[in-house]
């Protein structure tokens, strides 16, 4: 999601009441997970791991915009506009290209952004226009249709809203695993403490994460996967440093650990400083620092031919998983950002989403030890 004006303006109340003087978590409260610390066995350590946000379908912040203003002969016309582009990028055809990169990259961890639950019904304000869609619930079916069993081991609702009678919106983060890779109970959802909260009548905007522990290959790793603030206005890069430092101080010192998500700034925003500051790694920063990796973003209904991706927002960090020498091991690299990645849409062919993926493979320093680099 891209929203700037209405979150600006919301969020400059937050911030006068003192968002950028939370208190991160503490490590050693209850709620702060202690994580990363089971048995190590003997194995191939390696993981890969997969970002993915889905992309909702359509440009919210203009149904915001129109939500929140004076005008209510606005709003109508707001939403249906939003949901024929909905329509357009239709998210079964998109589910399916998503599905087959996943198919693909058989990453053993796939952490999911814009996870949205869609209900339209305008016929009672004399449209007639009826969405109803489970946007996980259609990823899962398009990925048993191609023999991948992939089970949710986590999510958190973050943004509801409910503007008008008729139409629901409900947006998730998820976390799939693979059927090799064994899930700790010890699963964390949760909000933020900082959030931009109410923006327009019936609709709040909140964000959170989620964060396992998981044995794959024989190596317990902590995943935790993410959607902070979008939006470019005064102080939101603040609130999502705020956000990234909640996150980090949560899983408190805990290795080795992954971080995945779409976290809306670019390196060396603060956010970015936050997270390296936590002792972990940029991984496509360290791995392939002579290559852009620009991950967003598509026009909104994804019918540009040429990709115009020009921000690196989505990411994978990591933190224990390199050697003596060198901070990372591994591979990085996109998905959905080439021509051929397009599919044939019910008007146009479609971008799978208006962000590329990133799925990167990495190693422990065990297997670097075992090869005896």
């Amino acid at each position: 999601m891209r929203r700037n004006s209405v979150a600006g303006l919301a969020l400059f109340a937050l911030l006068a009441l003192g968002c950028g003087e939370q208190t991160p978590l503490d490590p050693s409260a209850p709620e702060a997970m202690q994580l990363g610390q089971g048995h190590h066995h003997r194995g191939a350590p390696r993981i890969t791991v997969m970002s993915r946000n889905l992309y909702i379908g359509a440009d919210v912040d203009k149904v915001i915009q129109a939500l929140a203003s004076a005008d209510p002969a606005d709003d109508i016309p707001a939403l249906l506009a939003a949901v024929t582009v909905l329509q357009e990028t239709d998210f079964p055809t998109r589910a399916a290209a998503i599905a087959e990169e996943i198919a693909q990259e058989r990453p053993d961890i796939v952490g999911l952004q814009e996870v949205t639950r869609l209900d339209v019904d305008l016929q009672p304000l004399g449209q007639p226009v009826v969405v109803h869609q489970d946007f996980l619930a259609i990823l899962q079916a398009a990925l048993a249709s191609r023999g991948l069993h992939y089970t949710v081991a986590a999510t958190v609702t973050n943004t509801q809203a409910a503007p008008v009678p008729g139409i629901s919106l409900v947006d998730m983060d998820a976390v799939l695993v693979g059927p090799r890779v064994a899930v700790d109970p010890a699963v964390v959802a949760r909000n933020y403490t900082t959030n931009i909260g109410p923006v327009a009548p019936g609709v709040t905007i909140i964000r959170g994460w989620v964060a396992i522990q998981v044995t794959v290959r024989g190596e317990s790793y902590t995943i935790a996967s993410t959607h902070l603030e979008s939006g470019a206005a005064a102080g939101l890069d603040q609130l999502r440093a705020a956000q990234a430092l909640e996150l980090v101080s949560s899983l408190g010192s805990t290795a080795p650990a992954v971080l995945l998500g779409d976290f809306n700034a670019i390196p060396g925003s603060l956010m970015h400083q936050a997270i390296l500051g936590a002792g972990f790694t940029d991984v496509w920063a360290d791995l392939r620092p002579w290559k852009r990796g620009y991950t967003c973003c598509q026009v909104e209904n994804l019918s540009n031919r040429t990709s115009i991706l020009n921000q690196r927002i989505d990411y994978v960090f990591a933190r224990g998983t390199g050697s003596v020498r060198d901070r990372v091991k591994g591979a990085v690299e996109l998905v959905g950002e080439r021509h051929r990645d397009r599919v044939p849409g019910p008007v146009h062919r479609l971008w799978p989403s208006d962000h590329a993926g990133i799925v990167a493979t990495l190693f422990t320093p065990r297997a670097w030890d075992f090869a005896g680099r």
